[in-house]
């Protein structure tokens, strides 16, 4: 990290710094809309928007080239995706320097950890997320991100958005 990137997050300590954890669900739409709505007014808060892209196994495609092509086809998706919330956000009245967009492409077991370390890494005071919508017993058998960062956040708050 450079002086600047640390001189950046003593500043983003001293706001309101906000991670939201998006993909391409309508969830992830009504949660940067309830963001923009709920926080456009507020001059000193800090959005950044976090998108995950779990990284297939070797051997979950045939060949390397069709895995690449693969992660290179879901980055652009999620680069424009990213891009419109930012829009969105804007519209809403933040201004572009508060906001910004991280696209992690890594191997995760579990999207909920990997938005925890970037929370860790970032110092956010918030981690907002949207909620999927799945049945008790889906989550009990396939998990829950959302109910993953509820239960597992430390040192900050958790806003979960329906």
């Amino acid at each position: 990290m450079s002086e600047d990137d640390f001189g950046d997050l003593r500043r983003r300590d001293t706001e309101r710094h906000l991670l939201a954890a998006v993909d391409e669900s309508d969830n992830s739409k009504r949660t940067v809309m309830f963001l923009a709505d709920f926080f456009s007014d507020s001059p000193n808060v800090f959005i950044t928007l976090l998108s995950i892209i779990p990284e297939p196994s070797e051997d979950f495609f045939p060949t390397e080239t069709e895995r690449q092509a693969w992660l290179q086809e879901k980055e652009s998706q999620m680069q424009k995706t990213l891009a419109g919330y930012k829009e969105l956000l804007i519209g809403a009245g933040f201004q572009d320097g508060r906001i910004e967009s991280r696209l992690s492409i890594r191997p995760c077991t579990s999207i909920g950890d990997a938005i925890l370390e970037e929370q860790e890494k970032l110092r956010c005071c918030i981690v907002v997320v949207g909620r999927r919508g799945i049945s008790h017993s889906e989550e009990f058998v396939f998990g829950s991100t959302s109910s993953k960062i509820l239960h597992h956040a430390k040192h900050c708050a958790v806003m979960v958005v329906e």
